[in-house]
């Protein structure tokens, strides 16, 4: 798990005007290395080269960089615009992070107030032949990292912002947080199988909103400071209130309890995909149910959402190299903080009762997440058999109730009848 400084430092690099102010910088150095190496350049090979023309290219840049610039980000409008439209809002902050778009917009913005410093320098004479050499050198090279990010930027516009392309970007999200939820399945603790002792002392949320990151490395030092147990309440993806409890502490008396690093849990007013598997899950089922709406009629795309959640959902099972499972003893980093486990009825209900429901009278959805539902039943018999089986009597429930067609009903019941005879 990360320290909250470096969830933090994460958070802020992934921000649009971050990267566009780095590029910032990074122009207005290279105009000011221009002024302070002029004096290195030897006389003869700054009049002998074409250092005349950086007038003319800083001018082209200049007057066209603005333009493009203004267009670019008219496009990533349109497409979180479209995003919110075609899949679902809480897709809208993957298009906002893509690195691709974010460097694209940095390259625009830092090569236009490159060329403006540039023009500006050079009109107040403070370079000489060697000063616009070594500006011309750099105006090249500007020029060849503008010719590059066009090019990528139009191969990258033809998928950007297109369902496909959203969905993507969810799945590998939320595969993601599974992943490195799976290295350290109770964050780092020891899994809590039991509840808390009556002497237990609960820590509040000191305001309201959705649990992001949990610091545990400050948790725990916390702990070992004051020989304290802590049995975690609250998880990643909880929406809390001052009523909430975000920890229990054992070992502390209510006089002598010591105060509670309550930032170590940040809490914001959305839910967060990194350290949220279930969040991620969450966003899938309503790309799904947007698709299945009848202002849509996309049931294509709930069958595809069904096809990413198998390989989505996958990825909780255990590796098989060590074969000691998630409870293994190097992998508790901190021994005081006791963690609950992760419900599987959970993660099946979080992807799938949305489809069932919203695809409840549509026999090709059924079939699909019953098949779906079977699937991954094989893949981890102990882990996902019963919350498979519940959900697909569930579904089975809803098309009955749904659909009018014997046939379809018929279809759908021959698929589930897989859980009877196994």
């Amino acid at each position: 798990m990360i320290a909250k400084w470096e969830w933090l430092l994460v958070e802020i690099g992934g921000r649009l005007w971050v990267r566009a102010a780095i590029y910032v910088a990074m122009s207005f150095i290279v105009v000011l290395m221009a002024f302070a190496l002029q004096a290195y350049v030897p006389d003869k090979i700054a009049s002998s080269l074409g250092s005349g023309a950086v007038d003319a290219i800083l001018s082209i840049l200049a007057t066209s960089l603005l333009a493009v610039t203004t267009f670019s980000i008219q496009i990533m409008v349109s497409a979180t615009s479209g995003a919110a439209q075609i899949a679902t809002p809480r897709s809208t902050k993957l298009l906002l992070r893509d690195n691709t778009a974010q460097n694209v917009l940095a390259t625009f913005l830092g090569t236009f107030l490159f060329s403006l410093v540039g023009i500006i320098a050079l009109q107040t004479n403070i370079y000489t032949n060697g000063g616009r050499l070594l500006l011309f050198a750099a105006s090249l090279a500007v020029v060849a990292l503008l010719v590059f990010t066009f090019v990528r930027w139009i191969a990258h516009l033809s998928n950007f912002g297109r369902m496909s392309d959203i969905a993507s970007r969810v799945e590998h999200a939320t595969e993601k947080a599974i992943v490195h939820r799976m290295e350290m399945p109770f964050l780092g603790g020891r899994k809590c199988s039991d509840t808390p002792p009556e002497n237990a002392r609960a820590v509040f949320a000191p305001t309201t909103g959705y649990l992001q990151h949990l610091d545990t490395i400050k948790l725990s030092g916390w702990a070992d400071q004051h020989d304290l147990t802590l049995y975690l309440v609250a998880m990643p993806g909880s929406f809390v209130t001052p009523a909430s409890t975000l920890i229990h502490v054992v070992g502390a008396s209510e006089k002598d309890m010591p105060e509670a690093p309550v930032t170590a849990f940040t809490i914001g007013d959305s839910r967060d995909f990194r350290q949220d598997p279930l969040y991620g899950l969450n966003v899938m089922a309503e790309i799904a149910s947007r698709a299945l709406s009848p202002a849509v009629n996309d049931p294509g795309t709930a069958i595809d959402i069904l096809g990413r959640g198998v390989r989505v959902i996958s990825k909780f099972i255990p590796p098989e190299d060590d074969g000691k499972g998630s409870d293994q003893e190097d992998e508790i980093a901190f021994p005081r903080l006791l963690v609950p486990d992760f419900s599987m009825e959970d993660v099946f209900s979080e992807l799938f009762r949305p489809i069932a429901r919203d695809g409840a009278g549509i026999v090709e959805v059924q079939k699909q997440l019953q098949e779906v539902l079977i699937k991954l039943a094989d893949l981890d018999a102990d882990l996902f058999g019963k919350p498979a089986r519940g959900l697909s009597a569930e579904s089975l429930d809803r098309a009955r109730l749904a659909l009018s067609y014997p046939g379809d009903i018929a279809a759908i019941e021959a698929v589930a009848a897989y859980f009877d005879k196994n």
